[in-house]
């Protein structure tokens, strides 16, 4: 554990030199990297969520392409298509989604037909184009940025879609000392030059090392007992799948190795129930008319499903 500590110390030192602040956003990309989730961010425009993706794609190593989403976007922009000759032969021209990292720009300002063409991607790392399959390299993770929920000219993703991502980050104005550092250092900051720290390689063996994280019996029962509170709410429409506990499962052993353990406590599931849930809870029409908030669930979750006391 003692490299990984070391490694993600170096990795966030490099974006740091780029992203001043957003120390809970680096760490969760961190986090996603480690447990082979996605990453979906969201917040306003101006504050950060292309940039601190891009610097941290950059700062991880392997390949890495942007797709900058727009009304217009076909299927075939993001997955790739055929190109057919006079002769009848054809050849595959890949789409941006052959990266090692993604970063889906503002996805919910494409329809929902072209968002779906990052769903096989995403779950299986393959994509299917003319009945063919053709396999995504690995490691492979997309970070997805998006405005926020309803704003202009955006189209809401399905639950199916945010199912997709593991982890969500909300992305907010920097604090009053983050901006004027970033006013005044502007200068340095633009001339930052920045490196991969690690590469591919060393992506897919320290996912191995965060395996070897110990999660005792009774800590993944905690789990279950918030995802099943959850479910149970009437105010809820949809209910929550079974890939919620698994992101949970995963993000909670790569939070433990973050921090130098080889166990998961509940205090880590704790700190990673939101991230993994947020997304993924959709409210129903009486609900949001009474003025339930999501937050607001997940903190009654957390409040109310006995943590268990034995970890061992």
């Amino acid at each position: 554990m003692i490299e990984l500590v070391e490694l993600s110390r170096r990795i966030l030192a490099e974006t740091d030199k780029v992203v001043v602040g957003k120390q809970e956003l680096k760490r969760l990309l961190m986090i996603g990297m480690l447990c082979g989730g996605h990453v979906l961010i969201e917040g306003l425009a101006g504050t950060g969520k292309t940039t601190t993706a891009r610097v941290f794609s950059t700062v991880i190593g392997g390949t890495f392409k942007r797709i900058q989403f727009t009304p217009d976007m076909l299927p075939s922009d993001v997955t790739g298509f055929n190109l057919y000759r006079t002769d009848g032969e054809k050849r595959f021209i890949e789409g941006p989604l052959f990266a090692n990292v993604v970063l889906a720009d503002e996805l919910n300002r494409t329809t929902v037909r072209t968002q779906s063409a990052l769903l096989e991607a995403m779950q299986e790392r393959q994509v299917t184009v003319e009945g063919e399959t053709y396999q995504l390299p690995e490691p492979f993770m997309v970070i997805a940025s998006q405005l926020p929920y309803g704003g202009p000219g955006t189209y809401p993703l399905s639950y199916v879609q945010s199912d997709r991502f593991m982890l969500y980050s909300w992305s907010g104005l920097p604090s009053v000392d983050d901006e004027r550092r970033i006013i005044g250092g502007i200068d340095g900051i633009e001339r930052s030059l920045i490196g991969a720290v690690i590469g591919p390689e060393d992506v897919l063996r320290l996912r191995l090392k965060v395996t070897q994280v110990h999660v005792a019996e009774p800590v993944v029962w905690y789990m279950k007992s918030l995802i099943d509170w959850l479910r149970a709410q009437e105010s809820v429409r949809e209910p929550l799948s079974s890939r919620v506990g698994i992101g949970l499962f995963k993000s909670s052993r790569a939070l433990a190795c973050l921090e130098g353990m080889d166990y998961v406590l509940p205090d880590h599931v704790k700190h990673m129930l939101p991230n993994v849930v947020y997304h993924r809870l959709v409210l129903t029409g009486e609900a949001e008319e009474m003025g339930v908030k999501r937050d607001d669930l997940i903190s009654a979750a957390l409040e109310e499903v006995a943590v268990p006391r034995e970890t061992a």
